[in-house]
């Protein structure tokens, strides 16, 4: 494959592109392998600006929070997890969490992204009541919590359907729900990084479900460990099948495998290969609106780079993050240093809510 020259096959491809032609799996996958990274880059840039014409780039203030990390999964990619009874497995107290959202309002963020993993200890009347109680006392705190492989956990564990589980936590305070565990849409990948996790089925059904139910989500995809170039494509088809059907993904966020302190282990994702996935990335999801840059696992300069190679949102100031950074992956940038990166690359920064409206602050409560 040459970096300067594409066959007259992938130029071809290239025109549907500028075409506005969605791409089928055969042509995305021609483009995966075959198409230079300058090509990519400036098809998924005209995408991006298709989608997205005026020279702004998005983010969001908020904060992960781990209310466990206690999590009978033991996924092979994980380096933040321990098991049922091992030594420094923790729940966070509500006074602990108090603490953190009071610390996320004090630098101006209204939302959390809340995550936990498979405790035992913790089902759905355990988050039932934990919901109730952050929208009490925080009633401006947006609520962006559980991933698809949770909520499948959370039905199995009170035997009760995903419908029923969502529906509940609808009910107690989810706003809305964040795309992990996607891994990688395979389950052939699932078995080999994940097996206890949720299949492929289950992982979409969550968010179909979900979007029935009126909740915006995001999906995610980790690549660069045990997964084909075929299955990456396979993984973004089925996210716009579902798109198609429902409309209810808000953004789409690619990120590298970090392999540092995991059981998997392997090589880490290169700058090539991620924007070559983003680039992709960007050209096959023709309906969801948002792609997302991982400044938090490839860093400030290649997340810059990522606005102009199909990338429009520059995701989280991560106020806090636990699980990239238990892999040896520890950048950091507070709000100032996102817009600055945003500005430096050339577009005017723009805070955003989840739904990617404009942030506009709110007056405190009484």
């Amino acid at each position: 494959m040459s970096e300067m020259f594409d066959s007259e096959k992938v130029l071809a491809v290239a025109e549907a592109v500028r075409a506005g032609e969605r791409l089928d799996a055969d042509q995305a996958l021609l483009l995966s392998r075959e198409a230079s990274l300058p090509l990519l880059g400036s098809l998924a840039h005209a995408v991006r600006l298709r989608l997205h014409p005026e020279p702004v780039v998005t983010y969001v203030v908020d904060r992960n929070i781990n209310s466990t990390n206690i999590c009978q999964c033991g996924c092979r990619f994980c380096a933040f997890f321990k098991a049922p009874g091992v030594p420094g497995g923790y729940v966070l107290t509500r006074d602990e969490l108090s603490q953190k959202i009071e610390q996320t309002l004090a630098l101006g963020g209204r939302q959390i992204l809340l995550q936990g993993g498979h405790n035992p200890e913790m089902g759905l009347v355990y988050y039932e009541s934990l919901l109730r109680f952050i929208r009490a006392k925080y009633p401006q705190i947006h609520i962006h919590a559980f991933s698809p492989p949770e909520i499948v956990y959370f039905a199995y564990m009170s035997d009760v359907s995903v419908a029923e589980v969502i529906s509940r936590l609808r009910e107690a305070g989810l706003a809305s729900i964040p795309g992990g565990g996607a891994e990688i849409l395979s389950d052939r990948v699932r078995s080999l990084v994940a097996p206890a996790k949720c299949s492929t089925a289950q992982w979409l059904d969550v968010m179909r479900q979900a979007h029935l139910q009126g909740l915006r989500t995001t999906a995610t995809m980790m690549f660069g460990h045990v997964e084909t170039w075929e299955e990456r494509i396979g993984h973004m088809t089925a996210l716009r099948e579902l798109q198609d059907e429902t409309r209810g993904f808000t953004a789409f966020i690619p990120w590298g495998f970090q392999p540092d302190n995991t059981a998997l282990g392997g090589r880490k994702c290169s700058p090539q290969e991620y924007l070559r996935v983003l680039t992709v990335s960007r050209l096959v999801l023709d309906n969801i609106p948002n792609l997302q840059a991982s400044w938090v696992t490839m860093g400030r300069e290649i997340a810059q780079a990522s606005l102009w190679h199909g990338a429009n949102d520059f995701g989280s100031t991560m106020i806090e993050e636990n699980v990239v950074a238990a892999a040896g992956v520890r950048f950091r940038m507070d709000e100032a240093g996102v817009r600055d990166a945003i500005a430096a690359a050339g577009f005017a920064p723009l805070r955003r809510s989840m739904d990617y409206s404009p942030f506009e602050e709110q007056a405190p409560c009484a």
